[in-house]
């Protein structure tokens, strides 16, 4: 069955904070309480456009955040159906030492710094040569995770395209130096990590670099910073959450 979202006093969204954040807690806090039960469809894009006075990119980051949880499973020609009532968070790893953890929250910071606006950048400037790249290493990305990679390499190239994309050598020969430690799986031992979880990181991260890619490739700067900024900012609150363990 599919929700009428009109029966669930949805309101629309404030323009302040993440907006995907805000449509993520709200849509989580009717799945948690019942409201949206399990075998339950959302409703359509346009509809929780509609009622959250919000774009389609923050809807599908929104729902992203939810399939992380494994909360939700979209499917082509049927949409998005919850298929439990409890958050299940995608953890790559049983466990990190808390150094591990630091050095990864500082190269996260410092990627919030710099990527959202290569990412804008990249909107704006980007040529077919360009375009042809980032759709490449996309397409690699998502064979890595189909063939079950850790998809370390693939992870770093996409960044890497969109830096080149951005048309600023400076940008680029920054994230060149720090090659792949750029990426938090990098670190990780493999002892570790736990392959189910991460399976299902990793194609969170495969649809979010997709929604990345689309807004670049729309030429929406505004999205394409949004959905890097969100990406980044995401994995940045999962690492934090293990000092928290």
């Amino acid at each position: 069955m599919t929700i009428d979202i009109s029966d669930l006093n949805v309101q629309k969204v404030s323009k302040q904070g993440s907006l995907p954040t805000h449509v993520a807690d709200k849509l989580e806090a009717l799945i948690l309480e019942g409201k949206i039960k399990v075998g339950d469809k959302l409703p359509t894009e346009a509809r929780l456009c509609d009622s959250f006075g919000v774009s389609r990119t923050v809807i599908r980051e929104a729902v992203t955040h939810l399939k992380s949880l494994g909360l939700v499973e979209t499917r082509r020609g049927v949409g998005t159906t919850v298929l439990r009532a409890t958050a299940i968070e995608a953890r790559p790893a049983e466990r990190i030492s808390p150094t591990t953890i630091e050095d990864i929250l500082h190269v996260l910071e410092l990627r919030l710094s710099l990527e959202p606006a290569a990412a804008e950048l990249a909107a704006l400037r980007y040529d077919e040569e360009d375009r042809r790249n980032l759709e490449a290493k996309h397409a690699a990305f998502i064979k890595a995770h189909a063939e079950k990679s850790q998809a370390r390499v693939e992870d770093y190239e996409f960044h890497y395209a969109i830096f080149k994309a951005a048309k600023n050598p400076f940008f680029l020969q920054l994230y060149a130096q720090l090659s792949q430690s750029m990426i938090p799986r990098a670190k990780l031992l493999a002892v570790d990590i736990n392959r189910a979880a991460a399976e299902r990181y990793i194609g969170r991260v495969k649809e979010e670099h997709g929604y990345i890619l689309e807004a670049i490739l729309a030429r929406d700067e505004e999205a394409a910073r949004e959905t890097m900024y969100q990406h980044l900012n995401r994995s940045w609150n999962l690492y934090r959450n293990y000092l928290e363990r």
